[in-house]
């Protein structure tokens, strides 16, 4: 997954936190959202722009961070 393809980080949209390209959503969101509970089926009816692509992406953002953190570590 090439997550670059569906999350930028701009310093003018949500204080440069990455979001959803074309969206105001971040990748904070998304995944607070799943990890609350919510199915992607809940995420993409109450925000139509979301694909299941973008959702995925969110995830393989987090794995990349997280294995960026501890390869530093």
């Amino acid at each position: 997954m090439n997550y670059q393809n569906f999350i930028e980080i701009r310093a003018d949209k949500r204080f440069g936190k990455p979001c959803l390209k074309g969206t105001r959503i971040s990748v904070y969101d998304v995944l607070n959202w799943l990890s609350n509970g919510m199915s992607k089926e809940d995420i993409k009816n109450d925000f139509e722009e979301v694909s299941d692509d973008m959702i995925h992406a969110c995830l393989a953002y987090a794995a990349d961070k997280e294995r960026r953190l501890i390869s530093v570590a």
